[in-house]
Formats: C-alpha cells, sequence, structure tokens
C-alpha cells in the first residue's frame, strides 16, 4: 500500500541543536539545505519543509531567497526550482510548526526525531511507514550543526534509528541524510 504523503511533514531545526562540544546554539540557515531538501521533499511528495530559526537576520535571509525563487527573476529562470520550493515554510520554532500542522489536521501530528545516536524510544522505519500509510501526520525533525538538542528529543514521540554506513563515521550533511530517510520511508 502506498503511504499517504499529505500526511509528512519535515522541519530542519536551527535552533537548539548541539556543536561538536554538546553546547546549546543556534546554526546558521544555508542556501544549499534549501534547495536541495526542497527537492528531496518535493520530488517524494513531503507536505511541507518548514525552516525553523528565531533569528531575524536568518529569517530575512529566507524570505529573500524564496522571493528571488518564487516570484522574482529566479520563478521564471527556473520553474522546477519554483515548484519545489512551494512546499517550503518558515518559523521560529518547533512550537509553531506544531501549531500550524495541529491546525492543517486536526490534531498533533506524530513527532520524530531523526539522529546520528540511537535514541531512546526507536522506531523502525518499517513500523512509522505502516503510520504514514494508516493516516497518521507526521513531523520528521531533522537538526543541524550536531544535531538536535536533547530538550527538543525530549519532546519527540519516537527517534529513528540512525543511518548507518558500515564504518564508524557517522557525520553526514543533513541535505544527505534527509534524502536517505525520506527515501528509505517513501521510496517505492
Amino acid at each position: 500500500m502506498c503511504p499517504d504523503l499529505s500526511s509528512v511533514n519535515i522541519a530542519l531545526i536551527h535552533h537548539p541543536v548541539v556543536n561538536k562540544r554538546g553546547e546549546i546554539i543556534g546554526s546558521a540557515v544555508t542556501n544549499l539545505d534549501i534547495h536541495d531538501i526542497a527537492r528531496t521533499a518535493k520530488t517524494y511528495g513531503i507536505a511541507n519543509y518548514f525552516i525553523t530559526t528565531p533569528y531575524q537576520d536568518q529569517q530575512q535571509l529566507v524570505r529573500e531567497l524564496l522571493a528571488h525563487w518564487q516570484t522574482g527573476h529566479g520563478a521564471a529562470y527556473n520553474p522546477a526550482r519554483k515548484e519545489a520550493l512551494s512546499i517550503v515554510r518558515l518559523a521560529t520554532s518547533l512550537e509553531e510548526v506544531i501549531t500550524v500542522l495541529t491546525q492543517q489536521y486536526g490534531r498533533r501530528p506524530m513527532i520524530v526525531a531523526t539522529s546520528a545516536l540511537l535514541g531512546d524510544n526507536s522506531l523502525g522505519y518499517e513500523a512509522l511507514r505502516q503510520k504514514i500509510v494508516q493516516g497518521e501526520p507526521v513531523l520528521l525533525l531533522f537538526g543541524t550543526a550536531h544535531g538536535l538538542a536533547p530538550a527538543l528529543r525530549g519532546q519527540t514521540d519516537a527517534t529513528l534509528p540512525p543511518i548507518r554506513g558500515g564504518t564508524e563515521y557517522n557525520h553526514l550533511s543533513v541535505r544527505s541524510a534527509v534524502s536517505i530517510i525520506i527515501d528509505r520511508l517513501l521510496g517505492s
């Protein structure tokens, strides 16, 4: 059975995340993350791609980039990019994303963290896929920098198992991790 993709959403979290020393930080929004994750999300039929940052300068950067590709010269120059970016939403926090999705679906979505570390409340890919097939609204959280802050992981309903590449090294770019995880969940 094919999953109902209209119930699957992703959020790229820029605060609170951790740095390599485990300190709570806010990370910078990057142009490549916006474009590449939007292209993956649109390809797999993700309903909404939220970029969350509380920082005004970072929000302005996102607004300017989206305006260029959705209504500016970029919209005419590259209609495929315009289409991919049509699902991007800007939010100040995870709480704002949850509020928006709760209103959209009439109930709070299941919040699922991703991490390079094994979580306490691990849920396998096939089990989550079955929840999606059953129409459960889902919000997948992806952390920037060195991952989601512990306080955010504590607000989730489940954590997907880490991606393992067969070596001890495990620090994928968030763009790569999003692509792999979405394919595992929604690929044919």
